[in-house]
Parts: C-alpha cells; sequence; structure tokens
C-alpha cells in the first residue's frame, strides 16, 4: 500500500472489479482502450486478479483510494512498454469526476512513479496522452515528466485517428531518485 497526504493506492479487491468495470467501458473515460474491452465482468476481474503478476498487463495494479474517507475514485497502473527498450508506461484515471481538479490524480502518480523507482530497475518512466487531454499533459509537466515528442496517428477514439505526446522522467530527475 501506498499512502499519500490525500489518496492511497492499494492492490485492487473482488469488490473494485465492478466499479473499475464500469470505468473501463465509458469511452469517454479509459479511450486509449477503445478496443479492449474485456467481455464480461468475469473476465475483467480475473484480469485484475493476474495483473499484479504480469508485467504487460493493462489492468489497474493499484485502486485510488481517499484517505478521508477510503472512497475509491481512480486507477492508476503501469506495463513495460517495449519488448527490447528498458522503460515502463504509467497510466491513470480518475473516474469520479466530482474528484478531478483536486491534485488526486496527481498525488496517485507520483505515489506510483516513487514506488517504481524504489522497486524496478528501470532508468526511465514514459506515459503517453492524447494530444487534446491537456488535464493530463498538464498533470505530468508538473510532476517532472518531460514532453519528448509526438506520435502521429497513434491513437483510434471515438472513430478516429488521434495524435499522442510522448511524456518521460529518469531516475536521475526525479526528486530524491530513490536507490535501485
Amino acid at each position: 500500500m501506498l499512502e499519500g497526504s490525500q489518496v492511497r493506492l492499494r492492490p485492487p479487491t473482488a469488490q473494485d472489479a465492478a466499479l473499475l468495470f464500469e470505468w473501463y467501458q465509458d469511452p469517454e473515460l479509459v479511450a486509449p482502450f477503445d478496443r479492449y474491452e474485456p467481455d464480461t465482468i468475469d473476465t475483467f476481474a480475473a484480469g485484475l486478479a493476474g495483473a499484479a503478476h504480469d508485467p504487460n498487463s493493462l489492468y489497474p495494479r493499484y485502486a485510488v483510494e481517499l484517505r478521508a474517507t477510503g472512497t475509491t475514485v481512480g486507477c492508476v497502473g503501469w506495463y513495460r512498454a517495449h519488448p527490447v527498450l528498458e522503460y515502463i508506461d504509467v497510466w491513470y484515471l480518475l473516474g469520479d469526476p466530482a474528484q478531478r481538479g483536486k491534485g488526486l490524480g496527481r498525488e496517485a502518480v507520483q505515489l506510483l512513479v516513487t514506488d517504481l523507482f524504489r522497486t524496478q530497475t528501470v532508468h526511465r518512466i514514459g506515459a503517453t496522452c492524447d494530444v487534446e487531454n491537456v488535464p493530463s499533459a498538464r498533470l505530468l509537466e508538473r510532476i517532472g515528466f518531460r514532453r519528448e515528442g509526438s506520435l502521429r496517428s497513434a491513437l483510434f477514439h471515438h472513430a478516429r485517428w488521434h495524435d499522442v505526446y510522448v511524456w518521460g522522467v529518469t531516475r536521475s530527475e526525479w526528486p530524491s531518485p530513490p536507490k535501485a
């Protein structure tokens, strides 16, 4: 479990599956996974249960809950993005629209990245976001990621191709980088 001042990251439980599945089915929340649709809640729950042991899994690795109430408001994850290049990509979503704009996503991603640098041997952690997703780009920039470039027509969402920004941060750039 990872603790911040406002949020706690904890492994998702079977009780989280229905809520997280609902968020994964909403194309407004989970744009990159338009083509990734588990057929059933049972398929999703099985993937969720196995995510901790699969470095390529796109399932959530942590539920994001409010420390004050224990309410689940989002989820975050990571995966090995390339079979040869040694880096990890992170992703995040706040499924509860009422909780956006309060710094919760920023704190959740900071906790995740700090933990990844502490527990993994990678030198670089990356992220991508749709060029039209200004809040996501702002979050990454605020926590120290650098925009490294863009990929044209890399994300299919809402029946059209979108460009994405590629972001990254290295271990030496991360505030108080933990030892590998």
